[in-house]
């Protein structure tokens, strides 16, 4: 597992999060990011951990635009579809880890970094699989496609930006692996 760490300076900032929400219709227009109200400042500190955590990600602008997509859009039947995505789910133990996965992110709490590492280390004593193996599978159940450690970074910040009022809904962990699984059966 990637350390979800970033003590690098992120080369995008609030501000730039923002714009790219606002161009793709996730954030209504504002005059600024920064506002007085309580609900303002948790965005405004969703936008700030958002630009921390991808930004050093991204090579360019329009990466991070890829990458913040992953936690405005979820389609799972459509991610299931993707012969790329059934090509991880065809891999020996896949189901296994996505079922680990499941139970104990249905069990509840937010899906923070803690949490996150939890998941993951119980996930290394329930399950036999390692690597690849078993984060394919939980970055495609969560953040909508297999990938390198990128994708624990966006799956960091599904259930705080579900909790906030963007212009489409956010669905979080919990939500995404219900649908999921439901689509998976």
């Amino acid at each position: 597992m990637h350390v979800i760490s970033t003590s690098s300076a992120a080369p995008f900032t609030a501000a730039d999060v923002a714009v790219i929400l606002r161009e793709r219709g996730w954030l209504v227009p504002a005059s600024g990011p920064v506002c007085e109200s309580s609900a303002n400042s948790a965005l405004d500190a969703w936008l700030a951990r958002a630009a921390e955590l991808l930004g050093p990600q991204a090579a360019d602008r329009a990466a991070l635009a890829s990458l913040l997509s992953l936690v405005f859009t979820y389609d799972a039947r459509a991610l299931l579809a993707d012969g790329a995505n059934q090509a991880v789910l065809a891999r020996e133990g896949t189901r296994e880890v996505i079922r680990e996965l499941a139970n104990r992110v249905l069990d509840g709490g937010t899906l923070d970094s803690d949490r996150f590492k939890e998941i993951v280390e119980g996930m290394k004593s329930a399950v036999a699989y390692r690597s690849r193996a078993m984060f394919h599978p939980i970055r495609l159940a969560l953040a909508g496609r297999a990938g390198e450690g990128e994708l624990d970074r966006v799956i960091l910040l599904l259930d705080a930006a579900a909790a906030l009022d963007f212009a489409v809904p956010v669905k979080g962990a919990r939500q995404r692996m219900l649908e999921f699984c439901a689509a998976l059966d």
